[in-house]
């Protein structure tokens, strides 16, 4: 499965950002198996680039495809199959139900389109250092350990694209490592491709393609 973006640019704006941008304005293609590291300045369009991706919003000019279907043309049950089979997401603003217990977010992504056997929640948690939060409200959690949640759910569905918006901004650096690492390791389960936006916090990682927005 193949990503492609065709002269694509924000509505809100002006032309003179493609010239500035490795992105806006430009033809590109994200195939299965690549790190993309998008270098993201604040203001510079990151959150918006992320929900175009992942057909939240349409406000932009140009084409996103995927497969070679535009995505603006899919209609409401083409884009649920699209982000249930396809297409993951660690949002900036994570869009848990805070009112419902760390587990109940993670069995919810789980049992809708399930990739893991249900122990592997527990892998993940403990791997990221949440285990003992499970039966905790997840509004009740720290940022940085709703974060960590918000990853676990994006890894437990199938997925040829991982669309990651600054998840890593309230982790310390050792925590960050370990999701990414976890990442990394799921991404390549499933050859998928992981378009990871970002501040300049991180290098990029080996075989990485870096591209500033």
């Amino acid at each position: 499965m193949q990503l492609r973006i065709q002269n694509l640019l924000p509505t809100y704006f002006e032309e003179s950002k493609k010239s500035q941008s490795d992105i806006w304005g430009k033809d590109l293609v994200f195939s299965k198996g690549e790190f993309i590291k998008i270098v993201a300045p604040s203001g510079s369009g990151k959150t918006s680039l992320i929900h175009f991706l992942y057909g939240m919003r349409k406000t932009y000019q140009g084409n996103i495809s995927y497969e070679n279907q535009l995505l603006q043309s899919f209609n409401q049950e083409q884009l649920a199959k699209l982000r249930a089979t396809q297409l993951s997401i660690v949002f900036q603003d994570l869009r848990l139900f805070p009112d419902q217990t760390v587990e109940e977010n993670l069995l919810i992504k789980h049992h809708l389109q399930p990739f893991h056997h249900e122990i592997k929640i527990k892998e993940m948690t403990e791997r990221l250092g949440i285990s003992s939060k499970l039966q905790a409200r997840s509004g009740q959690c720290s940022y940085g350990e709703q974060q960590r949640i918000a990853i676990i759910r994006a890894l437990l569905q199938p997925f040829d694209f991982l669309l990651l918006d600054e998840p890593f901004s309230h982790l310390d650096n050792d925590n960050a490592v370990k999701a990414m690492e976890l990442i990394i390791e799921e991404s390549a389960l499933r050859n998928a491709c992981i378009l990871f936006a970002d501040l300049e916090r991180f290098n990029p990682y080996p075989q990485t393609r870096l591209l500033h927005l």
